[in-house]
């Protein structure tokens, strides 16, 4: 009993060290934390339970068996956020690199197994060199059995890959599954293939940092969603990003004390929308003077800014939110921020969380650019995703709704439950000048012709009352009341009971 005792003591001080004292001040000296002190700052205080300390790798090849750690590169249990519960794992760079191994991948498997059966999150803390090379195939069988289970796992818990360090070849597809990716900038990177086999194929020169650093893949691809500047930073903001979270989808958002009165005015509203209708302002304001204390937690702040997502909540109620942002190429929809919006409500739908529409679109971007691209598919993302969300959806159209984009943004025409508008909003098929040069063509005249038929087609579309008078829209209501009326909407639709009819999935245009 004794020499048990003596000897489990003694794997406990060897996987608490992982690397070593040499690894770990590496680890430091490159700014970056190790493991299980990221777990620390993560997790509540004394909150973690640690599974699979003691597991070693089982490789006897290329002199593997004389290096054997408790642990085998990667922390995994569970914890609590602000008492919530959630799983984790965190790769272990001082230990093979956190290269991954068959009993490396095994911890991780458990861990999402567990999270499955019990519904809860799962946040993985990536730091590692990829595949461990030494256990060849059965490694890359390890990658596999975590993708599959990322599969299984989506849209059933909430997904959170937050890159810390190097996460290279197949290991970059287990976070391109999960639902939110946050990076650290200068010390992680994601590509496929690294800048040596860039410059053997390609011939290109490029840093890691160039090729998938945090700016990368914030800015250009929009493969993370944000990024931080360090890993305390990026930690912290997790722990807040998880609170807006439901724990599964079968669960509701939490709800959290709130002492924002829900009948709150907000006056500023009134002149925040430009007479001029070219004029732009800034959609993020109407969304921070709505939220419970101004609250509002941004996705993919950097990439597609045309598209505003994020989070807010309302009477401590966690609600997601779209927006067209007037500030960017006139709020335009394009390819980048279709896929960024259609992508964010089907998360929302996926787990309950009831969805606002802020719209001030005046089109889908026009141009061989976008055409070639596929906007036509593209878009269609944005409007599937809307049509099939069964979530409650609240739309508040604040300016501009033309075109093929007013169906898109969370129209009544799909299923939208509450349709309001401020007596700024302007619901027609094109702009006024636009459509008076299609209907009048044949017989415009002189400047003052054309504008007095311009002016005619503004008064007659360029307002809500037509789309209300329909019933396309549910109210025209006043800019400083928008709070009132969006918290008394989400809360008559609280218990909404919604179903599409079954199928084993749709064909989302991909």
């Amino acid at each position: 009993m004794q020499d048990n005792i003596t000897k489990l003591q003694e794997k406990q001080k060897a996987a608490l060290l992982g690397g070593g004292e040499h690894r770990i001040n590496a680890q430091h000296s490159k700014g970056k934390l190790t493991a299980r002190e990221r777990i620390d700052l993560l997790l509540d205080e004394d909150s973690f339970e640690e599974w699979d300390k003691y597991v070693e790798h089982r490789s006897n090849d290329f002199g593997m068996e004389h290096q054997r750690i408790p642990g085998d590169g990667v922390v995994t249990g569970y914890g609590t956020i602000n008492g919530r519960l959630t799983f984790v794992f965190s790769q272990d760079f001082t230990v093979f690199g956190g290269a991954l191994s068959e009993a490396n991948a095994e911890k991780i498997c458990k861990v999402m197994d567990q999270a499955m059966k019990v519904g809860a999150p799962v946040i993985g803390l990536n730091d590692s060199g990829g595949a461990r090379i030494q256990e060849g195939v059965g490694s890359l069988g390890g990658y596999a059995e975590i993708f599959q289970r990322n599969v299984l796992a989506s849209g059933v818990v909430p997904q959170l890959s937050v890159v810390m360090g190097p996460c290279a070849g197949g290991a970059v597809y287990s976070p391109a599954i999960t639902d939110f990716i946050f990076m650290v900038e200068d010390s992680s990177y994601m590509f496929v293939t690294g800048p040596d086999v860039v410059k053997t194929v390609t011939h290109e020169i490029v840093t890691p940092e160039e090729l998938g650093g945090a700016s990368v893949h914030t800015k250009k691809s929009g493969v993370a969603d944000l990024s931080f500047e360090n890993d305390i930073e990026a930690l912290a903001y997790t722990r807040r990003f998880f609170d807006f979270l439901p724990a599964n989808n079968r669960e509701k958002p939490p709800i959290w004390p709130n002492e924002d009165p829900a009948d709150r005015m907000e006056s500023s509203l009134e002149t925040l929308v430009p007479v001029d209708a070219s004029k732009p302002y800034d959609i993020k304001e109407v969304i921070t003077k709505v939220a419970d204390a101004g609250d509002f937690f941004e996705i993919q702040s950097d990439y597609a800014q045309n598209i505003v997502i994020g989070f807010i909540r309302l009477q401590g109620s966690t609600v997601g939110v779209v927006a067209n942002q007037p500030m960017v190429l006139a709020g335009c929809l394009d390819i980048d921020s279709s896929k960024k919006g259609a992508r964010f409500v089907r998360f929302c739908d996926a787990f309950n969380i009831p969805v606002l529409t802020l719209v001030d679109v005046p089109g889908f971007m026009p141009g061989t650019a976008q055409e070639y691209g596929g906007i036509i598919k593209n878009g269609a993302k944005l409007l599937y995703a809307y049509a099939e969300c069964t979530v409650p959806k609240v739309t508040l159209i604040v300016r501009k709704a033309y075109g093929g984009a007013y169906d898109v943004m969370a129209s009544k025409h799909l299923r939208g439950d509450v349709n309001l508008a401020w007596p700024s909003a302007e619901i027609a098929v094109m702009g006024a000048k636009g459509a008076v040069e299609i209907i009048f063509r044949k017989e415009l005249g002189d400047e003052q012709g054309i504008q007095q038929r311009t002016d005619e087609y503004q008064a007659l579309f360029a307002n809500p009352f037509v789309a209300a008078s329909r019933g396309y829209i549910d109210d025209i209501i006043m800019p400083q009341e928008t709070r009132e009326r969006l918290c008394r909407s989400f809360a008559m639709l609280r218990d909404k009971q919604l179903e599409n009819p079954w199928r084993k999935h749709g064909n989302i245009p991909l």
